[in-house]
């Protein structure tokens, strides 16, 4: 067996027991041989979303396909306990992908995209499906990435005003924060959750008053992180570290 390759994780979405042997899903093949230039031998940690990781050794290793067999099973939990769904109105392009993978790395439970009034995207039901794939495949890049060994939930997009009539989901006791520059409340000044947390970020142009006010009625609690104005893609990620290192695991 060669040496093994730091941080070689990659993502099976099936079953893993020691013993088993199992082929690789094609992105995780191509990472493998374009991008990581494994070969037969080389040991890799493998997980499928159970909580547990797998260390295995590539056995074949050929154009296109990758074959590894699994060795161990190691239950790692590196979940926060803080349990955070985040709201994220759309953003363009590579402004979600962003949000989705730094939100997956601090440790968000969930996502729910949402298309607001503001928001610079509009996608077909088509283009919502491709999208919300190519999403899913950025939450699982990132916990290939951060060491994560469950994979974030990333909802279908939802409008936001019916998401927000249906209880934006509400969960018993869950914290509703709504990231509004206006607010009074700074985070900082929030007592400690006693149970999860739904966090709503806008979009590049912000909440209409509309959606402001919707937002509020349903129990959104209005907080600030500061006098400037952050963008879109900021403003998320900076809520999600700053409730981390106040009521998480940082």
């Amino acid at each position: 067996m060669t040496d093994s390759k730091p941080l070689t994780r990659m993502y099976f979405p099936g079953e893993l027991a020691p013993g088993r042997s199992c082929e690789l899903p094609p992105p995780q093949a191509h990472h493998a041989l374009r991008v990581l230039r494994l070969a037969a031998g080389d040991a890799v940690t493998l997980f499928n979303g159970d909580g547990s990781e797998y260390a295995a050794v590539l056995e074949r290793v050929k154009q296109g396909s990758v074959s590894a067999k699994v060795l161990d099973r190691r239950l790692v939990e590196r979940e926060s306990a803080l349990g955070v769904t985040l709201g994220q109105a759309l953003s363009s392009g590579e402004r979600m992908d962003f949000t989705v993978q730094k939100a997956v790395e601090l440790g968000v439970a969930a996502v729910q995209p949402l298309a607001a009034g503001r928001s610079v995207v509009r996608l077909s039901a088509e283009r919502a499906d491709k999208r919300l794939s190519h999403w899913r495949s950025v939450a699982i890049a990132a916990c290939e990435q951060c060491g994560r060994n469950r994979v974030p939930a990333i909802a279908p997009v939802a409008a936001l005003g019916s998401w927000l009539a249906q209880g934006a989901g509400r969960g018993d006791g869950a914290l509703r924060l709504l990231l509004s520059l206006g607010a009074v409340t700074r985070l900082r000044d929030v007592p400690r959750p006693a149970a999860a947390v739904i966090l709503l970020a806008g979009p590049e142009g912000g909440f209409t008053p509309e959606e402001d006010a919707a937002a509020r009625r349903g129990g959104f609690l209005p907080v600030r992180l500061g006098p400037r104005v952050l963008r879109t893609e900021t403003a998320a990620v900076a809520a999600l570290a700053a409730m981390q290192a106040l009521w998480g695991d940082f």
